[in-house]
C-alpha cells in the first residue's frame, strides 16, 4: 500500500520551460529557463517568420528506483514557437546558454529611411 501511493509519482511528466519575450530598439530577446538541459539538445530553427525552440531535458539515471519516493521534476522533450513579423534579420540570430538560462537575440533589420531627392 505505501508503495501504491508513490507510483503515480514516478511517471515522467511533458514540460514546457517558461520564456520571457522583450524588445529593444534593435532586438526581440528570448529568454528561456532550461535547467538540466545540455546545450547540444537544444535546437533552435527560424521558417517563414517562426521561431522555433526545440529541446529535451534527459531524466536521470537512477540506479535504485526502489528508493524513489517522489518525482516532483519534469523531463521529456518540448517545442516552444514564436512569430515574428518580417521585418527580423534571421540571419544574424543568436543564442547562447548561461547557468540553465537559453538567452535566443532576434535583432531587427534596419528600417530603411526615406530618401529626400531635390529638385533642381
Amino acid at each position: 500500500p505505501f508503495e501504491q501511493f508513490f507510483d503515480s509519482a514516478r511517471q515522467e511528466r511533458r514540460w514546457m520551460p517558461p520564456v520571457d519575450v522583450k524588445e529593444d530598439e534593435k532586438n526581440y530577446i528570448l529568454t528561456a529557463d532550461l535547467p538540466g538541459v545540455d546545450a547540444k539538445d537544444i535546437e533552435i530553427t527560424m521558417e517563414k517568420g517562426t521561431l522555433t525552440i526545440k529541446g529535451e531535458r534527459r531524466s536521470e539515471k537512477v540506479e535504485n528506483e526502489k528508493g524513489v519516493h517522489r518525482v516532483e521534476r519534469s523531463y521529456g522533450t518540448f517545442v516552444r514557437q514564436f512569430g515574428f513579423p518580417n521585418t527580423v534579420d534571421a540571419d544574424g540570430i543568436s543564442a547562447r546558454t548561461n547557468n540553465g538560462v537559453l538567452t535566443v537575440t532576434v535583432p531587427k533589420r534596419e528600417s530603411e529611411q526615406p530618401k529626400k531627392i531635390s529638385v533642381s
